[in-house]
């Protein structure tokens, strides 16, 4: 009964962030590149610096670093994404922009000390999302006349809460575990031209709202091989959700949409000649290959939608390289610049079925601030800019006919947060 009620708690919880949010942070594929805004200043570095209560999602064992602490951020997000179809196929040509360009993902969460040993932190963030409304449905004429609607999209929201537990094991090595609950939201509209290749088609498009949650864990490592030299190791889990039911016959496996893993590590130096500089670099790796309905293929022929082998949008797994610089202007204003570079995680082939997650951004740079207003209370703010990036090419068998299509992408984003010391 407890543990049923604990559950309905976590999920009111992060139903009502995901309510105040808009779906967005498509960006490392459809996962943020970091989260809250000291990480997002850093393109998404955190694993081995300090980056606040937020910072922990990105490794667990920071809580020590991070202190008595309170946060409260909010993103602003606007993607501007569109496809361009060329002539020689059945679908429509032209240049299509999707609606819903700007969108507020909030986020927060405090930490506590539990002596000089152990901390314990409690947070909510989203972890990411894709959102597509085209006016123009470009698939209908692949449909008998009138059956497709508009608009054309998906839209998808994942958010998660996180307890997190830091423990010192000695001077150099700090641990740290986090379970994590996730819960997401899909829906998707104008999909009536897929049905003919779904195993339901009644549960492809036009359902509305599904929801689904579950579980995974974080864990991570920070060692201080000494005052200049930080290493820092972290692993998210898989997190198997709950089957979109009403999508049964869209994705893989009955409607399975389950959470990749990750997998980061980081190092930060600095040096003993400029002490108020710290630099770090990092290499992520997102295993979207184990998730099969998004890494199946997309020629045809190809098992029915909702197969364990139905259409998925062949992606595959993604590197994440990043390069962040850390300057402690004072004692009260910090600096923050970053880069980070995603490899490309689909082949030319897929742009026709990407039309609905055109997610092409690989470069990010990032600026950003931390200023203590007093001893308790700062603001942390941050501007990433997601270059400009396409993929083109053709899917006859998903088109009717050798037609390029062309999905791009890119983005701004503006974060802002308050934090409270004690």
């Amino acid at each position: 009964m407890r543990k049923s009620i604990l559950r309905r708690l976590s999920a009111a919880t992060v139903a009502a962030g995901m309510a105040i949010a808009s779906p967005a942070l498509a960006t490392n594929g459809y996962f943020a590149n970091g989260y809250g805004g000291a990480s997002k200043g850093m393109a998404g570095a955190g694993v081995a610096v300090p980056a606040g209560v937020l910072g922990l999602a990105q490794n667990p064992a920071m809580g020590l670093k991070v202190g008595n602490q309170a946060g409260m951020c909010l993103t602003g997000f606007a993607p501007d994404r569109s496809v361009t179809i060329s002539p020689g196929g059945a679908l429509t040509t032209g240049t299509h922009k999707s609606k819903n360009d700007f969108f507020l993902i909030p986020c927060g969460g405090a930490n506590w000390k539990l002596g000089d040993r152990a901390s314990l932190g409690v947070f909510m963030f989203g972890n990411g999302g894709m959102n597509t409304e085209y006016t123009t449905n470009f698939f209908a004429p692949l449909a008998p006349p009138g059956v497709a609607s508009a608009p054309l999209g998906v839209n998808l929201e994942q958010a998660f809460v996180s307890v997190n537990l830091s423990y010192k094991l000695n001077d150099q090595v700090t641990v740290g575990a986090a379970p994590i609950f996730a819960i997401q939201r899909f829906s998707a509209t104008g999909l009536e031209p897929f049905g003919g290749f779904s195993s339901a088609p009644a549960n492809v498009t036009n359902r509305g709202d599904d929801w689904s949650q579950g579980y995974g864990y974080n864990l991570g490592i920070l060692i201080e091989a000494s005052p200049e030299l930080t290493f820092g190791m972290s692993y998210r889990s898989r997190i198997e959700m709950e089957k979109f039911s009403k999508y049964s016959g869209l994705f893989a496996n009955g409607g399975e949409f389950d959470v990749p893993a990750t997998a980061t590590l980081g190092v930060a130096l600095t040096p003993k000649t400029m002490p108020q500089w710290t630099f770090t670099g990092e290499v992520q790796k997102i295993f979207y290959s184990d998730i099969p309905s998004i890494a199946n293929g997309n020629i045809p022929p190809f098992p029915a939608l909702g197969t364990p082998g139905g259409l998925g949008f062949g992606w595959k797994d993604m590197m994440v390289y990043r390069l962040a610089a850390v300057y402690r202007y004072n004692p009260k204003l910090t600096l923050r610049g970053g880069v980070s570079y995603a490899t490309k995680f689909i082949d030319d082939s897929s742009a026709v079925v990407n039309t609905l997650t055109p997610a092409t951004p690989q470069w990010h740079l990032s600026v950003g601030a931390s200023y203590k207003i007093n001893d308790r209370w700062g603001i942390t703010t941050s501007y990433t800019h997601a270059l400009d990036a396409s993929v083109t090419g053709m899917n006859p068998g998903l088109s009717g006919g050798a037609q390029p299509v062309k999905i791009r992408m890119k983005q701004d984003e503006f974060a802002f947060g308050v934090t409270y010391r004690w």
